[in-house]
């Protein structure tokens, strides 16, 4: 597993002493780390803080060293609370996320309640640097500058949170441009870095190697597509792709779709799945199919497709076959339904035949927003 994000403490880890022991003089970065940091930061790994200290603790940090931190948790809670809240604000699973602290005890709190993450002290990182964590085959334009694209994140999401109209309403004030067209051999290598590095949102699960897919992008029985996503924050660049067969039968497959975490929500999903369509309609298919692998890791891409319904009839089975939704998707689908709906399907005397089908589900949710409220609720 690559590792996208490395969380730092600060005392006697990143800076060499304590911040709030240091007087008027804060204490200086450890030289050595710092390179390690900026080391990995080339290869498009970004950064994070947590720490007991307070947010100028951070800011300064960010200052002397010289890096962009992708978030900062300053407090004095426990770190592997710090180390989920950084790895869900920031799109990552807690496996895809190094911790580096000098005290064991905080090593050995992080390592008992985030199993996942990797966990290691200020000495390791001399040798980690080498590791194949920290070391991704393919470093791309797009790699070296997510950092930067971290950055640009925070001000659009504190924008939005500002911002009084609805989602769509805010994609359009953000001058939000999403660019999809057919891949070129010049893409293949990004197209592949997505592969390896995509896990929740991507419908195979697979890497997919560079020949091959030079090999598909030049293929007259496949498409095989890009996606581009840049707005008045920033350019993000090649945040997906997708490769889609046409059967005989008049069956276009989408054997790929794969996309960066940085593009969710942002309407990117929804663009790709109706360029898709579109593009299969106009060729002669008589259907569009999106095969997904299913796995705890890509629940969030399975939602999305779930939501746009797309190549499922009204009788297709939540669970088992046809969506296919496990028991978590289920629950996060529900959760939405009530977000969205106001419909607490969960808590309404519920009738399991009700969760049958995509129609039986859409029938009860009509039924129930149209009656108000239960009561007592």
């Amino acid at each position: 597993m690559i590792v996208k994000c490395v969380v730092w403490d600060l005392d006697n880890t990143l800076l060499s002493g304590v911040y709030l022991e240091s007087g008027a003089q804060p204490p200086r970065p450890d030289p050595a780390l710092v390179a390690a940091a900026a080391q990995l930061r080339d290869r498009g790994i970004i950064h994070a803080i947590a720490s007991r200290n307070p947010p100028e603790a951070a800011q300064y940090a960010a200052r002397v060293t010289g890096l962009d931190f992708a978030a900062a948790e300053c407090g004095w809670d426990r770190k592997s609370d710090a180390v989920r809240r950084i790895a869900a604000d920031l799109g990552l699973s807690p496996d895809a996320v190094a911790f580096v602290d000098d005290d064991p005890y905080e090593r050995a709190e992080v390592s008992f309640a985030v199993p996942e993450a990797l966990v290691l002290s200020p000495e390791d990182m001399a040798d980690a640097v080498g590791w194949p964590e920290f070391s991704p085959a393919v470093v791309t334009a797009e790699a070296r500058r997510r950092g930067e694209m971290y950055a640009e994140r925070r001000r659009r999401e504190q924008e939005a949170r500002t911002f009084a109209g609805s989602r769509d309403e805010f994609l359009r004030y953000c001058g939000t441009r999403v660019t999809i067209g057919r891949a070129t051999g010049a893409d293949v290598p990004r197209l592949h870095e997505l592969s390896v590095r995509t896990h929740q949102f991507n419908t195979s699960g697979q890497p997919v190697a560079e020949p091959e897919l030079r090999r598909l992008v030049g293929s007259a029985e496949h498409l095989v597509t890009t996606v581009r996503l840049s707005d008045r924050f920033g350019d993000d660049g090649l945040v997906g792709g997708c490769v889609t067969r046409a059967g005989p039968d008049g069956i276009w497959t989408v054997t790929l779709l794969m996309m960066s975490c940085r593009a969710m929500g942002r309407g990117v999903i929804e663009a790709l799945l109706a360029w898709l369509a579109g593009t299969a309609a106009r060729g002669g298919a008589t259907a569009l199919a999106v095969p997904c692998l299913v796995s705890p890791r890509n629940v969030p891409l399975r939602l999305a497709l779930t939501e746009e319904l797309l190549d499922l009839s009204e009788q297709a089975p939540l669970f088992g076959d046809g969506v296919g939704l496990d028991s978590l998707t289920g629950t996060l689908l529900l959760r939405e339904v009530h977000r969205r709906f106001g419909v607490d399907v969960a808590a309404e005397d519920l009738n399991l035949d009700a969760l049958a089908t995509l129609a039986t589900l859409a029938t009860y949710i009509t039924e129930r927003a149209a009656a108000g409220p239960a009561p007592g609720s």
